[in-house]
């Protein structure tokens, strides 16, 4: 068992590398007795958002007392974080007191791990190839999903859609396509209309999909119109009711509180939330949308949006300094993320100057990245550098050169190779000067750095 703990036979299997197909997937759940087919589910794809809109989803059907299964990727703290029972009102209240609450326990992860190695040595004996690391992983939660006999399951997708593994799911109740942008690129195309087609690969016969609407996303306009075109096509040949969720109006006229908290309208309700940043009003948009598909209620809607939590997504865990961590690891989510430090806390940070720590994974477009904080605004006081526990993390060295390329040399860079240590040292100047401090580029570094400042706060 790894120190975040994942059972060494899942990590194992990281040597099999990341290789989208559905065939080694649908024989390993063939042999586990397809437990996918046993329980209803909500499953959702995108580049930017697809995790936010988990979130509320989830955090509404539980409002509901429904007992809710959910799937996220990748974790952040713990590996246990990916797998998760909600079991209805008093699930819910359980996680607001730990955030630990519902996940997938060491016995049960054991024990289904290995029902699983077992099913995987049965493929090699047939002569397939071994199911790789995220592919057990979706065979154990769809296990773990029937034993636990949920009502509802919200399944985010691992990367891309359709060759993702969760897309053996043949029937769900309905599908969601989040924000689209510009990553995975090797994998998924390097156009608009490649990258939307992959994504859209989750649509199914006859099950409605709820598409966020492509004017609120942060692309080109040529862009959205090949996202709207391909979504609807796909929808049209498959027989799907299309239904796009969000408008400008809505996200334009979204207000912040002083507490930290988002107020907005969604077709004449009023909502709040805790998710900053007027992206987070179409993330909801499709999240009510969704609730709606599934026959919730709009009293248990409104308060799900109210409650729902989401870490390392615009997540203040300080005011007094202002920390606030986000997991922004392309140029669309570095955009929202700007925007986000312009308006929370009713503006209090327009303008001023941060203190940035950074790390990031040397295969995504750090420039891009850069040059979205720069035009949104975001100028950092100093910005410290670290390398996020993870072979494809970027050297901080190099990191620091992108950063004084992009802003030409006018940012204080400090190069530390421990996320923690990195941390520790901006979070004592930010106590000192209150500069506030954003930590951001890469969910990795999220999850190596949060609790060590949580700690410290």
């Amino acid at each position: 068992m790894s120190e975040q703990g994942e059972p060494e036979f899942l990590r194992d299997a990281l040597k099999f590398g990341i290789k989208p197909g559905l065939e080694r997937i649908t024989r390993l759940c063939e042999l586990l007795g397809n437990p996918q087919n046993s329980f209803r589910a909500v499953h959702i794809a995108g580049t930017n958002g697809k995790g936010s809109i988990t979130a509320y989803t989830s955090t509404i059907l539980a409002c509901a007392d429904l007992r809710v299964g959910v799937f996220t990727s990748p974790f952040l703290e713990r590996f246990s974080e990916r797998i998760r029972v909600i079991d209805g009102r008093d699930g819910l209240e359980a996680l607001e007191k730990n955030e630990a609450a519902g996940e997938i326990s060491s016995d049960d992860l054991a024990r289904l791990s290995g029902m699983t190695e077992r099913a995987a040595a049965e493929m090699l004996s047939e002569g397939m190839e071994n199911p790789t690391e995220f592919e057990l992983i979706t065979a154990i939660c769809f296990l773990y999903f029937a034993e636990c006999k949920v009502d509802l399951a919200v399944l985010e997708v691992g990367l891309g859609g359709r060759l993702d593994s969760t897309n053996v799911i043949s029937n769900p109740v309905a599908t969601a396509i989040a924000a689209m942008g510009y990553d995975h690129c090797d994998r998924l195309g390097s156009t608009m209309t490649e990258i939307t087609g992959e994504k859209a690969g989750i649509l199914k016969p006859g099950a409605p999909c709820v598409c966020l609407n492509p004017d609120l996303m942060l692309i080109g306009d040529k862009e959205r119109e090949e996202v709207r075109s391909v979504v609807r096509t796909r929808a049209e040949r498959l027989g799907c009711r299309l239904y796009t969720a969000g408008n400008i109006e809505s996200m334009r006229s979204a207000k912040f509180t002083g507490d930290g908290r988002m107020i907005f309208d969604n077709c004449g309700t009023e909502y709040n939330t805790c998710l900053n940043g007027r992206h987070q009003v179409g993330n909801a948009a499709v999240a009510i949308a969704l609730a709606e598909l599934c026959g919730i209620s709009r009293q248990f809607i409104n308060e799900g949006i109210s409650r729902t939590v989401w870490k390392c997504r615009a997540e203040i865990i300080c005011k007094d300094p202002v920390v606030l961590l986000d997991g922004g690891h392309n140029p669309q989510g570095a955009a929202a993320l700007a925007g986000v430090v312009n308006e929370i806390m009713a503006g209090a940070l327009k303008g001023s100057a941060v203190r940035l720590v950074m790390g990031v994974m040397a295969d995504k477009d750090v420039e891009g990245i850069l040059r979205a904080y720069r035009d949104g605004g975001i100028f950092p006081a100093e910005a410290v550098c670290v390398r996020p526990d993870n072979p494809r993390s970027m050297d901080p060295s190099e990191l620091s050169r992108h950063i004084n390329l992009v802003y030409n040399g006018k940012v204080n860079v400090k190069v530390v190779e421990s996320p923690c240590e990195g941390g520790e040292y901006a979070y004592r100047r930010s106590c000192s000067d209150k500069i506030p401090l954003l930590v951001t580029g890469s969910l990795y570094l999220l999850g190596q750095i949060r609790s060590n400042l949580k700690g410290l706060i």
